[in-house]
């Protein structure tokens, strides 16, 4: 068996050294004495005495050509703050594809200009910031090695742009006390991206390859001369002032007022701590909300700032998507649906040398005796070992509703690289977790592994499961568990050389779930003959599926519905066809129809966005489920619609109204944010719900107005 090891970490290394080493970019960083005006005009001195990117290369379409417009890019520094200076030359301004304003907008369908700094140059991690040429900011962590992006996080920084004749421009400040960053190091990890939405053209500095994402911070460039960054003393305390109005139905309504403290204290340039006390996230968007076809529960983003800040070192294993988390920060401060209060929370998270760690705490408090006080924490340390792998634990300790001896413990190992037969994405990952709490008796124990190879032209995965009968994590989630799920994909995606089509895609999916004695209990094959990306960005496909159900006990699917114990198969057929995005009315159709437990089921999914004006947006989306079953009929409808009103980057306003069928109530939450400062904010938010009476007409659910002021110093 040990042999077996050897061979298998000899193979790993023999691997790990097939890429060519390439030499990378360099620009350096140059130290402005005076200060530096956010305007968006590179007037200053400093920027015409500075380092610059001159030209970027050409991703897409053409891998390695030559760049339609040309990019400059400069970084200069000052004590206290990071500026980057660009200017995105184009020969038609007008025809620019810009239409977000608003904070943390969605920026990949528009032209934009993305920057990555891996500030522990070891190409593993990195912050994320984007603008498109109306300011709009989006900023994320680099996530799952760069195969992903976390975009919940938010950085205090601040940029402005300017739309010129034959260009656009942008400036950018980002305090330096936004970074976690080893001050040891004369040089980071640096890269550009430039997106020419009309075009669909992509261009970037480094790593210069349809295979690689720009996050893959491994073939960034290189940002020299670092300064001695003069932090202050890494102290960010922000206090906040939470009003909040509220009446349920016919009662008379309640006023609550109540403060709030969040600091920062940067421990070490690479290691910070938070602390949150009598937390309050009045201002957090609403959940969309979501159809469920299956017996399984239905797995829903974290939004709040004080769990994502950092949440990257909690990622576990690779592609576990949304039906396995060890940890799920939602399990803290809501219970069964149910708003809980948390008294308090501390963080901690950073690097020290080539070990990655984050702890958590928290301390919840008890609703009207019903759901209990409870401690709980989180603890993740992932160590990087060869070029880009790594090898980590995870534990938690503490549950939801204060049930005794609850902990869980995972580790996981991570082989990784992006020169496997020279310029190649290869991943093998293995993890393993084990889940206690009183009650839980039998097989406590999860395990798995994925070997990977996610690419342009051929993309393909294979991947086992085995979750056992009693494994449910008190602060994790699961969507199944007394299963073992076997699952591959290989998809096809050549790029032919011609005027109209962009890209084709072939793909196979097959997977199959059973019990742990081997009974099947779900299998899914899924083909796509069709799929193709067009040059004007339109795209359509086509897909087929065969699936099968083994229900052992029956289920709630739709009011007055329940399916009953036995097997099910039925085929589906999938159209969807989508239009560009540079266009100022785009969207997305689908249709599938088929089979569904022993009967047919039609749905039906429209998206539709109207950017009226520049600073006015509308999105429409509606979903429809028609089920024509031997357990009854039912249709299951939900209609979504969203106004944004973006005056500019730091003025916005939004409207965002749900309807949905099975509730039967029309939710609707609105939102005006002003950031009249770095660390100042103002949230002034109104919910407002409505449900039907037996009388056909709407009664009032509950109002709500929140009013949240929010204010903070860096020291």
């Amino acid at each position: 068996m040990k042999n077996h090891f050897l061979w298998i970490f000899l193979l790993l290394l023999n691997l790990q050294s097939l890429g060519q080493s390439t030499k990378k970019p360099v620009i350096a960083f140059t130290f402005s004495e005076k200060t530096i005006r956010v305007d968006g005009l590179l007037n200053e001195a400093g920027w015409q005495q500075s380092d610059s990117i001159t030209t970027l290369g050409m991703v897409e379409p053409i891998e390695n050509g030559a760049p339609t417009f040309n990019t400059t890019v400069k970084v200069l520094a000052d004590a206290k703050n990071i500026y980057v200076g660009i200017t995105c030359f184009d020969t038609q301004p007008d025809a620019i594809v810009a239409f977000s304003k608003a904070r943390d907008s969605e920026l990949e369908d528009e032209d934009y200009l993305k920057i990555i700094f891996d500030t522990f140059s070891d190409g593993r991690n990195g912050y994320i910031f984007a603008i498109n040429p109306f300011a709009a900011r989006y900023d994320a962590l680099v996530s799952n090695n760069g195969e992903s992006e976390n975009s919940n996080w938010d950085g205090s920084w601040d940029a402005k742009t300017s739309i010129n004749t034959n260009s656009w421009s942008a400036e950018i400040r980002i305090p330096v006390s936004t970074l976690t960053y080893n001050k040891k190091l004369d040089s980071w990890g640096f890269n550009v991206e430039r997106r020419i939405q009309r075009l669909l053209e992509v261009n970037r500095w480094s790593g210069i390859s349809m295979d690689y994402k720009v996050g893959q911070t491994l073939h960034a460039g290189s940002l020299s001369n670092v300064p001695l960054f003069n932090s202050g003393i890494g102290l960010t305390p922000r206090v906040s002032l939470t009003g909040k109005l509220t009446q349920d139905g016919t009662e008379s309504a309640n006023y609550d007022l109540k403060p709030s403290l969040d600091i920062t204290q940067r421990i070490t340039t690479d290691i910070t701590a938070q602390l949150t006390v009598n937390t309050d996230f009045a201002e957090t968007e609403v959940d969309s909300r979501q159809t469920n076809l299956t017996r399984f529960p239905l797995l829903y983003p974290e939004k709040r700032q004080f769990f994502l800040e950092g949440a990257d070192i909690f990622d576990f294993g690779i592609s576990l998507g949304r039906s396995l988390m060890p940890f799920y920060s939602r399990r803290i401060g809501l219970y069964n649906n149910q708003e809980v209060p948390i008294n308090w929370g501390a963080k901690v998270n950073g690097k020290v040398n080539n070990t990655y760690f984050g702890g958590l705490v928290t301390q919840t408090g008890d609703v009207n005796s019903v759901i209990p006080s409870s401690k709980m924490g989180v603890l993740r340390v992932k160590q990087n070992i060869l070029k880009e792998s790594s090898v980590g634990m995870i534990t938690t300790i503490g549950d939801p509703g204060n049930r005794n001896n609850a902990w869980s413990g995972g580790i996981d190992f991570t082989y990784q690289t992006s020169t496997f037969g020279g310029n190649k994405n290869f991943l093998i990952g293995v993890w393993g977790m084990y889940a206690n709490r009183e009650g839980l008796d039998g097989d406590k124990s999860a395990v798995g592994f994925k070997i990977d190879y996610p690419n342009d032209l051929w993309d393909w995965f294979v991947q086992y499961r085995r979750i056992g009968d009693a494994f449910e994590p008190s602060m994790g989630f699961v969507s199944r568990n007394n299963i073992s799920t076997y699952s591959a994909k290989v998809a096809y995606m050549p790029r032919p050389e011609n005027r109209v089509i962009r890209q084709h895609q072939f793909r196979f999916s097959p997977s199959l779930t059973t019990d742990l004695n081997h009974n099947w209990e779900s299998y899914e094959l899924s083909f796509t003959p069709i799929n193709v990306s067009l040059e004007s960005g339109d795209n359509f496909s086509l897909n087929f599926a065969s699936s099968g159900e083994f229900l052992k006990d029956s289920f709630y699917i739709a009011e007055d519905v329940t399916i009953e114990p036995g097997a099910y198969h039925w085929s589906s057929f999938e159209f969807e066809a989508s239009t560009a995005s540079k266009r100022a009315v785009n969207g997305t159709a689908a249709y599938r129809c088929g089979g569904f437990y022993g009967g047919n089921l039609d749905q039906v999914e429209l998206q539709l966005n109207w950017r009226l004006m520049s600073f006015l947006i509308l999105e429409f989306s509606y979903e429809n489920n028609i089920a024509r079953i031997p357990a009854g009929d039912f249709s299951k409808e939900l209609l979504a619609v969203r106004t944004a009103l973006n005056i500019n980057s730091n003025l916005n306003f939004s409207l965002f109204t749900q309807y949905d069928n099975e509730s039967e109530s029309v939710g609707s939450y609105s939102r005006l944010r002003w950031t009249f400062a770095p660390l100042g904010d103002l949230f002034v938010v109104y919910k407002h719900n409505i449900q039907p009476k037996i009388t056909d007409r709407w009664r009032q659910d509950q109002n709500q107005l929140i009013v949240k002021l929010t204010y903070g110093l860096a020291l």
